[in-house]
């Protein structure tokens, strides 16, 4: 199950886990203008975990997912 809220200045993505257990933690993706964080609570540390991608890291993200194992550059007019 997901759920998407846009706020002010990004969009959230929810992802909860569901399933057999061992559930995962809710996995929080805001979407900015410039960036996009994941977020996830690690219950061993009690704290949120995050990270952040660039733009074009989460475009060769996306490109990842349909292409098989290898090393891959994308040529970008936007550099």
């Amino acid at each position: 199950m997901f759920s998407i809220e846009h706020e002010f200045d990004s969009t959230v993505v929810t992802l909860v886990d569901e399933g057999a257990q061992p559930l995962g933690e809710d996995v929080v993706i805001n979407m900015f203008e410039d960036c996009v964080t994941v977020e996830q609570f690690d219950a061993r540390t009690d704290t949120m975990q995050k990270i952040t991608l660039s733009i074009h890291q989460v475009k060769d993200l996306a490109a990842a997912l349909d292409l098989p194992e290898g090393v891959y550059m994308i040529n970008r007019d936007d550099s």
